[in-house]
């Protein structure tokens, strides 16, 4: 899909071994330890405060191996076999006509679909022979700039990437946003720096080889020229850093107005091609990146773009055709890229494919199965155990002046929660799926999208809509919405276990519910009001205030080093460490609430405290390849795993009184140096 996924929601992830099904039944939630913690995974003869994941984590990290079809394993991602499995067993049924429901027709054959291999590999390349048709028939830059126009209806490749939202001033209304795009590896940075410069040249040869695949000619230049105008794209596109800045972000033009900011370009063409309706407002995003990228259009040769359009049809559709594309993208997009030796056995391919395409249909039926109307209830208790914590916190903040606190306070009672599932499941009455056409199945569900999509632009928007499917392990904060919202694949252990330790519930979904709460006062959240509108609602010596502390946890961030020469980006990762310095400050508070004034028990040596940061160290085990590690550290807004422990808890009073870290040992960091936000 290339659809432009607009920056408003901020979720948990970005991106194990003593974990065990209950009854042993594979498809039932994990339990940990005999309290909701994992113990032998402790490494106990590292102190805490010398490395405090490595106490928590270590022994797991020591005895646990990455799958060979994985680029990382951890805590989300057994919950995410888990959902995987258990997906799949929706899937199987609905192939066999075994599933009672609506849309299972149509679940069955997209998953019969991606799993005839035999059909895959007797079509070979022709499911791509329309396309290929199409960019050779283009003969001139306004026929390309038509075709890009069709990313979501034809699955075209496009240098602007087009996509319909909610108005971030106006978040009861849609809009249309443009940003800049083009690319086919992971950040700019693969482009630009040395340290990528061995991936890039792989890059070439894997244009090379999908250029001679599809039978295109000259393939070795074209390749070369591919990479090359991607490059200057690169060289002309935001930094991560930069297209996190809602404010700058924000840029609305007219049609006219747009033509006069990036000529060169035909916008007529590329909006007449997407079907939009007539309108004369969009809202442009990477704003001073697009009359570079439109001279740099302009100033290519007309082959080489049918050359790029071409590869990349090839590269997006490689993954749903047969074997020799299959495993060229996969040698390329997760060998090379991620690290991953193997690539996954068809069925979970299939599993994702069709979570992609019907996902909510898959998830009514997950919901049915395995989530319990119980979790809902004790997940709103949670929920508002946090919220009144914040609302504490807010009122005795001593850097807030109280015009301020009263719109922070005014925000936080406007927060909407959402928690399992969607009250209104989406309707795929007009998608249609074959079990014989499976790129074509693809195509259809892009376009059913976007024109659902465009059919609702100028309706009021859909404030019941989810981001995320029931069966996805995240959680996600949507700004314009002013909501948080946990999908059911989350609520389990280690997350959240009704068996467990009251303690570790608070470290982990207590931490999670604390973390997305938090992104409604992180860096951008805290730009848009209770009512989601993107606006200035802090006096300015208490922005100040705010952006001191933001600037020195960032220089926090950025001194962690995962790798030789890989660095966190502070300015990147910005939000997702606010949210997780919020998220385990307010659930240690919780969980001093909810003991009522009553002393804490102690379990198996550790204390209630103590117990809530392990909770939260716990959640956040998780062994990565190197080359994955790399590519998260330029192209993901989270912190790789050690430091969403370690790079939060220093900043945590109640970690140094629950574990008696002391001035010399390793991760100490004096009162004054420690950031307090929220």
């Amino acid at each position: 899909m290339n659809r432009l996924k607009v920056a408003l929601m901020a979720a948990l992830v970005g991106c194990a071994g003593a974990a065990w099904a209950a009854d042993g039944d594979p498809l039932a939630s994990p339990k940990y330890g005999t309290w909701g913690f994992d113990a032998s995974g402790m490494d106990k003869s590292v102190s805490p405060g010398a490395d405090f994941n490595r106490f928590a984590n270590g022994a797991w990290e020591a005895r646990t191996v990455i799958p060979a079809d994985r680029s990382r394993f951890g805590n989300f991602d057994i919950l995410g076999v888990l959902s995987e499995a258990r997906v799949h067993a929706i899937l199987e049924d609905a192939a066999a006509g075994k599933l009672d429901d609506p849309d299972a027709v149509k679940i069955g054959a997209a998953y019969r679909a991606f799993m005839d291999e035999t059909l895959a590999e007797k079509l070979d390349a022709r499911p791509l022979a329309p396309a290929l048709a199409s960019i050779r028939a283009l003969k001139d830059k306004r026929d390309v700039a038509a075709l890009m126009g069709k990313q979501d209806l034809q699955g075209a490749a496009s240098i602007f990437a087009l996509g319909i939202s909610q108005d971030a001033k106006a978040p009861n209304k849609y809009a249309v946003l443009l940003a800049t795009g083009g690319l086919g590896l992971p950040d700019r940075d693969y482009y630009l720096k040395d340290s990528f410069a061995a991936k890039k040249a792989r890059y070439v040869v894997y244009a090379r080889e999908m250029l001679d695949r599809i039978g295109w000619k000259n393939a070795p230049a074209a390749a070369d020229a591919i990479v090359a105008f991607e490059t200057k794209l690169a060289d002309a596109s935001w930094t991560r850093a930069q297209r996190r800045d809602r404010d700058k972000t924000y840029n609305p033009v007219s049609l006219s107005e747009l033509k006069t900011l990036a000529p060169g370009f035909d916008w007529s063409a590329f909006m007449a091609a997407s079907e939009l309706p007539k309108l004369d407002r969009f809202i442009v995003t990477t704003n001073t990146a697009f009359p570079t990228y439109a001279r740099i259009f302009n100033d290519t040769p007309l082959d080489t773009l049918k050359d790029w359009l071409a590869f990349h049809a090839a590269d997006n559709a490689a993954p749903l055709l047969s074997k020799r594309f299959a495993d060229a993208s996969f040698e390329f997009h997760q060998k090379e890229l991620a690290g991953q030796p193997e690539q996954q056995p068809r069925w979970k391919r299939g599993v994702a494919f069709v979570n992609d395409v019907l996902g909510e249909s898959v998830g009514r039926i997950y919901v049915a199965r395995y989530f319990p109307p119980a979790a809902k209830a004790k997940m709103d208790a949670l929920v508002g155990d946090i919220r009144s914590v914040l609302k504490a916190r807010i009122e005795k903040l001593d850097w807030m002046t109280p015009p301020t606190k009263v719109k922070a306070l005014e925000k936080l009672s406007k927060f909407t929660v959402k928690i399992g599932y969607p009250g209104t499941w989406r309707d795929y009455g007009a998608l249609e799926v074959s079990a014989t056409d499976l790129v074509g199945d693809q195509r259809r569900a892009d376009a059913f999208e976007w024109r659902r999509d465009v059919a609702r632009l100028f309706k009021p928007v859909d404030h019941a809509e989810w981001g995320m499917t029931p069966q996805t392990v995240n959680a996600y904060y949507n700004y314009a919405n002013n909501e948080i919202v946990f999908p059911a694949a989350i609520l389990q252990a280690p997350f959240f276990d009704p068996e467990a330790d009251p303690a570790i519930n608070y470290g982990g979904i207590g931490g999670v519910i604390g973390h997305e709460i938090s992104h409604g006062f992180d860096d951008q959240g805290r730009k848009s009001d209770g009512d989601g509108v993107l606006t200035d609602w802090w006096t300015s010596d208490d922005a100040d205030r705010f952006k001191v502390q933001t600037a020195r946890l960032g220089a926090q961030y950025s001194a962690f080093e995962p790798l030789p020469g890989a660095h966190v980006v502070g300015d990147l990762t910005m939000g997702e460490n606010i949210g997780d310095m919020g998220g385990i400050s307010l659930a240690l508070d919780a969980y001093h609430a909810s003991l009522k004034g009553a002393p804490a028990p102690v379990i198996d040596g550790f204390t209630g405290d103590q117990r809530v940061f392990l909770g939260w160290a716990q959640v956040w085990r998780q062994k990565q390849r190197d080359d994955a590690l790399r590519r998260q550290v330029v192209s993901d807004p989270h912190s790789p795993a050690r430091y969403r422990v370690n790079g939060t808890i220093r900043n945590v009073a109640g970690w140094y009184q629950a574990f008696d870290v002391k001035p010399g040992d390793a991760m100490y960091v004096a009162p004054d140096a420690r950031v307090h936000i929220w």
